[in-house]
């Protein structure tokens, strides 16, 4: 074979190498483009709000008739080719195995439009390629104070965090604005609870139609905290100690969405500015100002548990409680809600069980499950929630008859939190102790819908955290009602036992 022979083989070679290139490349960019066009997108994503929801946004449905693409929002930049690429080819593996091996039917959609969630799957390097000018003349004070909160601490902060529906339309998000249950007015009633002897009742709210039952506990002395061997126990859970409380009541489910409004509905400041607990002159209770957005998260309010308000706004809700019914409402402590969770145990539940038998962790448990029937019965957890509250008859109650005492939301308690207070109560039986005289957050006690059954044991502590709970709210200062950034704490009441005054009262009525 002559030089000239191998030199015209090597030039075909190098000719149909370069075509077959060319070819590959226009090939593949025709494939990128087209698997980023909202057709292909919306091939795989059924799910019944995705397309919907999308067009009837602010991104889509907007005045100019520009819209925002699949890909504006959930891909980076194309610009960013190598990561564009990359994660591309994650998300549509990721989506394409679902598609195949999933049915859509029975996919929890709800849990995946989270804040969390969207997190994963929303990149803001998309925000801020089309929102460049982040201070136009339309936006609002507080708008512009979040964005330059957003600026100086990106890493902490998220477009997600406030401008959640912007994606997509997730229907009318206003402020609340009564009861949900219509009612007949010939049911509302004029006169709280009248309780003459220590037994469980039924309180009436006056000038409403909600009731809600206040169960009797009697008191008793238990061992509070955890012992050392037990399972997943924190530091702060111990030394244990022998306590006695007194007899009190309690309600038996967390203050609902009906109780709390009424509360709202009698007391709500109208305007933005942080209302006075007391009114002096009137021994009036002023309550929240309207919250930013829904504060029910959309999830339903009636029964359900009443959540994102604050701790302040919780023992609010008590002295008022007790200004309308005459009696002594108000937070348990932490001893009150631990015994009253107990339910007469000294278990890590009040039910039978280990924590390792239902925690999912460690390669074989995430493999294959965790033995989760019993533990369902009673809690609300991640394992059996679409990440929102539940309604409380969800489960069963506890020897006491209290539902919800772990899970569906984590409770406020009275006492500011200490890690070790347990340790400097005096020695011996400690009769209805109070925690500290103050503090900077308060304890929260029983854990919630996201939680895992290694954090919903009966012993474990938790406390608020004040300012990461605030984040988002654009209010300077920030709102002493609300939290902008909690949706799995709401509280419980209890109500005083005092003996003589149940006497005292039933002569009166004599």
């Amino acid at each position: 074979m002559t030089d000239k022979t191998i030199k015209r083989k090597h030039f075909m070679l190098f000719i149909v190498g370069g075509l077959s290139v060319i070819l590959f490349l226009l090939l593949f960019n025709k494939t990128v483009h087209y698997t980023s066009t909202n057709e292909f997108c919306n091939s795989c994503h059924v799910h019944p709000h995705a397309e919907t929801s999308w067009k009837l946004s602010v991104h889509h449905n907007t005045p100019s008739g520009v819209s925002v693409n699949c890909v504006d929002c959930h891909l980076p930049p194309e610009d960013e080719t190598a990561r564009f690429l990359t994660r591309k080819a994650y998300h549509g593996f990721h989506d394409l195995y679902a598609f195949l091996t999933k049915d859509p039917e029975e996919i929890d959609w709800a849990a995946k439009r989270s804040v969390e969630a969207s997190k994963r799957f929303v990149y803001e390097d998309g925000c801020l390629k089309c929102h460049t000018n982040m201070f136009p003349s339309t936006l609002s004070e507080q708008g512009c104070l979040q964005h330059i909160k957003y600026i100086r601490d990106p890493e902490n902060n998220s477009c997600m965090q406030c401008h959640h529906d912007v994606g997509h339309y997730r229907g009318e998000t206003g402020l609340l604005t009564g009861i949900e249950e219509v009612v007949d007015p010939k049911e509302i009633f004029n006169e709280p609870a009248e309780v003459y002897a220590f037994e469980t009742f039924d309180e009436q709210i006056p000038g409403t139609a909600v009731a809600f039952k206040m169960l009797a506990i009697p008191g008793g002395q238990f061992k509070m905290g955890s012992p050392a061997d037990e399972p997943y126990r924190g530091r702060d859970e111990g030394p244990v100690r022998e306590v006695l409380v007194d007899s009190f009541w309690m309600g038996e489910i967390e203050v609902s969405w009906n109780e709390y409004l009424a509360f709202f509905t009698a007391t709500g400041s109208q305007g933005r500015k942080e209302a006075v607990e007391v009114d002096e002159e009137t021994d009036g209770i002023s309550g929240a100002t309207p919250p930013w957005g829904a504060p029910d998260q959309g999830w339903g309010k009636g029964t359900r548990p009443a959540i994102t308000m604050s701790h302040h706004a919780a023992e609010t809700y008590c002295r008022w409680l007790s200004q309308v019914t005459g009696k002594k409402y108000r937070l348990p402590t932490e001893a009150e809600w631990e015994y009253a969770a107990r339910g007469g145990t000294q278990m890590p539940y009040f039910f039978e069980g280990s924590p390792k038998d239902f925690e999912v962790d460690g390669f074989i448990k995430k493999l294959l499950g965790s033995n989760a029937e019993v533990f369902n019965q009673y809690v609300i957890s991640h394992l059996n929630s679409p990440d929102k509250t539940q309604q409380p008859d969800k489960v069963e109650a506890n020897p006491f008859g209290l539902k919800n005492m772990l899970g569906n939301v984590a409770e406020f308690c009275l006492d500011f939190y200490d890690p070790k207070v347990y340790g400097k109560y005096p020695k011996g039986v400690v009769r209805n102790p109070r925690g500290p005289r103050n503090g900077m957050e308060h304890v929260v006690r029983g854990g919630s819908f996201r939680n895992s059954p290694k954090d919903l044991r009966v012993a474990r502590r938790d406390f608020t955290r004040t300012e990461a709970w605030l984040v988002t709210d654009p209010q300077i200062p920030k709102s002493i009602w609300w939290y902008s950034d909690s949706k799995s704490v709401g509280f419980r009441v209890v109500c005083e036992y005092d003996e003589e005054g149940l006497k005292s009262e039933k002569n009166k009525t004599k």
